[in-house]
């Protein structure tokens, strides 16, 4: 687990300083402290004039690497489970992998995160046992963890409903006192670019806004809304809209660890100190499907996915990590021996799910029942009894 400082100084051994990337370059410009070929960046300038840099020990730079390697495993092992027909459905962040663990790891102990259902690397960095999602996906419970204990609310279906949940709990962080100091909370709320489309999402940017809540908003921008590209949703980089609002927007390579790191630190520290909202773009590309039950060959090119490829978050970690003499070999075949290790068990213990009775959806949609839920429930078991010994 990385727990860097962003705001302090990195070692000399480290590349020369370099701002934001130029426009002229045809590349957007962004917040970037590892390149993609592993090159490493002092310190990088977002548009209001922040500085950006993270102070890492090499431990913690290789379990930043860890991290991505694992989350990834894991998360492919749940579409190979989907694929044989072990859940319904997956929605895999394959590509989006820095993005989550280093917003992931730059959350404090007391902070809370709304996500939407495709943050694994997120629930994973709070400590949640990476089982929990697939029991919601294969049917047999809606999800399992507790929200309060992790710091992790339940995966959000409904596009952009999150974030008036997350915006909620803001003000409510507020009027509780609990912001103004670095033991303050914050909260972040996760989403994609297609929902920044939606009502609810925008919404969100007004009473956040308003009411000052010490919230960071977090738009993974991987370029499509299942089918539609980007270029359907906005006619601006999407954290230029946060000046609409009335509060900052910084866009970051979200494909680079360290800076996703480094700039959602940032966002949260301001936010527990009582500065208010503000949105964070990570600009990043899904490599797979929307879902499983999408064919993404069917609105983009080979090519496309073949750049994107070049920018992938792990191989220029480890690009990074090779040049800098962080890791060697040995290193990074142990990790792959963990991963495979890990997403093994994890199939098994899938699989090893029992099934639920059907009557059971009944049990928790009140906390204390209801006579009309009683009947209903009644009823269904006389259903299903029906069927016994019949040739039904």
């Amino acid at each position: 687990m990385a727990k860097g400082d962003p705001g302090a100084a990195t070692r000399s051994k480290r590349a020369a300083p370099r701002t934001r990337r130029a426009a002229a370059t045809g590349e957007p410009e962004l917040v970037q402290l590892l390149t993609p070929e592993g090159e490493r960046i002092e310190s990088a300038l977002g548009p209001d004039g922040t500085e950006y840099r993270v102070d890492f020990t090499d431990e913690e730079y290789r379990g930043l690497y860890r991290d991505l390697v694992l989350v990834r495993k894991l998360d492919a092992e749940a579409t190979a489970l989907q694929r044989q027909g072990e859940l319904g459905l997956w929605a895999s962040l394959l590509g989006q992998e820095a993005a989550q663990v280093g917003s992931g790891r730059a959350l404090r102990t007391q902070d809370m995160a709304f996500p939407t259902y495709r943050e694994h690397g997120v629930l994973y960095c709070r400590g949640i046992d990476p089982i929990m999602p697939l029991g919601l996906f294969r049917g047999v419970d809606q999800g399992g963890w507790d929200p309060n204990e992790f710091k992790f609310n339940m995966y959000t279906i409904v596009i952009g409903a999150q974030t008036l949940h997350a915006t909620g709990y803001a003000m409510g962080v507020a009027m509780d006192g609990k912001t103004g100091g670095e033991d303050g909370e914050a909260v972040i709320a996760y989403f994609g670019d297609g929902a920044t489309s939606q009502g609810d999402v925008n919404e969100s940017f007004v009473w956040a806004s308003v009411f000052n809540a010490p919230l960071v908003f977090f738009c993974q921008n991987n370029q499509y809304a299942i089918s539609e590209p980007l270029e359907r949703q906005t006619r601006v980089p999407l954290y230029r809209r946060a000046g609409g609002f009335g509060f900052p927007g910084v866009r970051v390579d979200g494909n680079d660890v360290l800076a996703s790191y480094a700039v959602t630190r940032h966002a949260l520290d301001n936010a527990r100190n009582g500065q208010g909202p503000s949105l964070i773009e990570a600009y990043t590309y899904r490599m797979g499907a929307h879902t499983t039950s999408d064919d993404p060959t069917r609105y983009r090119i080979a090519s496309e996915v073949e750049a994107w490829q070049a920018k992938d978050p792990i191989a220029r970690m480890k690009a990074f990590l090779t040049k800098q003499k962080i890791a060697d070999e040995s290193f990074f075949t142990e990790v792959d021996e963990q991963a495979r290790t890990e997403s093994v068990h994890l199939r098994e213990r899938v699989l090893a799910m029992p099934d639920p009775q059907p009557v059971t959806m009944f049990d928790h949609v009140y906390p204390n029942g209801s006579p009309e839920l009683d009947e209903q429930r009644a009823r269904f078991t006389q259903y299903m009894e029906s069927f016994e010994g019949s040739a039904h």
